[in-house]
């Protein structure tokens, strides 16, 4: 059924509205609720077509915007007091995952591009599971985001350059985006200093001065599309342009509290909430229904789970107690928007099959629903209404 757009709107932005109030009665995390949501409006229930443009757009900026308040979360300073043994333990705890994640994908008969997409986790998740939780800002919700932040980080440059290699072979495609880590990193030294000579311009941006103007808010979707368009120039993926510009702004100014609950508005008050739901939408619960996707996606579940929570033992050893080990794994196994953008590229390179790549999307709903709702089981904390 086609829904004209005049009543398409409205439907959507009464469902962002009342949703959170629904998953807190149902004591589920209001993603999980909004992409059920979706699910019973799109290809898999009701089948509903929106009119017009609108909602892939808003979805895809609402996805923009998620990556680059991901990188707006990292706490470098909490990443500078980590002692090399802490680094250390974050890049074993990696190659870990990616080890087990080749071993899996080997034993199902695939290839690297899917141990790939297993070692991913979703920071997009994370991220607002931790703040629901309000253990963003303790030490273990830091580890969990460093853990979750290098997981994502380093397999969306694996699948970059995986793909450019398979598309151009070694030439000069291959380091095209070269140029752009330098730049990311000569702007970084630059907005420090800019911020450390100009004090007063800097409270402007942060919003700590009164501006009826928001330059601040100006200045961070101007970063968001200037990264996202430099990545597209140099054939990186949007999402990792995102995340770069976030951590710019993360990077240079460290009293970033007023700028992030204006864009945390904007985002998380409806743009976040809008990808959640076209993500339900767009998956078709047919294709995943016979017997042999069934055995296929049941595979890869447990793949899925076991290289984040065989990793998570490891913190055993730094002294965390085993409910801990556990609310680790089970968070960092939540899968969804990466890994199904990481599917769709690899259908459009011819990595995977449209088979694969449903049941990854199928995975991603199951883990997106498990990996939160264990994860605040374990913990014991009551579901806020808010993310």
């Amino acid at each position: 059924m086609n829904i004209p757009q005049q009543y398409a709107l409205p439907l959507v932005a009464l469902a962002v509205l009342l949703l959170p109030g629904v998953s807190r009665i149902l004591r589920i995390p209001a993603v999980v609720s909004e992409i059920l949501f979706g699910v019973l409006l799109g290809r898999s229930v009701l089948r509903l077509e929106f009119g017009g443009d609108w909602l892939p757009f808003l979805a895809e900026f609402g996805f923009l915007l998620l990556m680059f308040q991901a990188g707006m979360e990292i706490d470098f300073s909490t990443l500078r007091q980590q002692s090399r043994g802490q680094i250390f333990f974050q890049i074993l705890f990696f190659l870990a995952t990616l080890g087990l994640s080749f071993l899996a994908a080997f034993m199902m008969g695939s290839g690297m591009f899917m141990a790939l997409v297993l070692s991913t986790t979703s920071l997009g998740l994370v991220m607002p599971t931790l703040r629901e939780a309000g253990l963003n800002k303790t030490e273990l919700g830091q580890n969990i985001l460093i853990a979750a932040t290098l997981a994502d980080f380093l397999t969306l440059f694996g699948i970059t350059f995986f793909i450019l290699f398979v598309r151009y072979g070694i030439s000069w495609h291959f380091i095209l985006p070269v140029p752009l880590f330098f730049g990311f990193g000569l702007m970084l030294k630059l907005g420090r200093l800019w911020a450390w000579w100009h004090p007063a311009q800097a409270e402007q941006v942060l919003g700590i001065r009164e501006d009826s103007q928001e330059i601040g808010v100006r200045l961070c979707i101007a970063l968001l599309f200037l990264f996202v368009g430099v990545s597209e120039l140099v054939h990186l993926e949007p999402v990792l342009g995102a995340f770069l510009g976030g951590s710019l702004l993360s990077y240079t100014f460290r009293e970033k509290a007023n700028l992030e609950t204006k864009l945390s508005a904007l985002g998380f008050g409806f743009l976040i909430p809008v990808f959640f739901i076209h993500v339900g939408m767009q998956f078709d619960l047919s294709n995943v229904l016979s017997l042999s996707q069934i055995i296929f996606t049941a595979k890869l579940l447990v793949c899925a789970l076991g290289v984040k929570l065989i990793p998570s033992l490891l913190l055993l050893f730094r002294g965390r107690k085993v409910r801990e080990v556990f609310q680790t794994g089970f968070l960092l196994s939540s899968r969804l928007s990466l890994i199904i953008a990481a599917a769709s590229i690899g259908v459009q390179n011819g990595l995977l099959t449209e088979d694969t790549k449903d049941a990854i999307v199928f995975l991603a709903l199951i883990t997106c629903f498990i990996g939160p709702t264990l994860f605040r089981a374990i913990s014991g904390t009551p579901v806020s209404s808010g993310k």
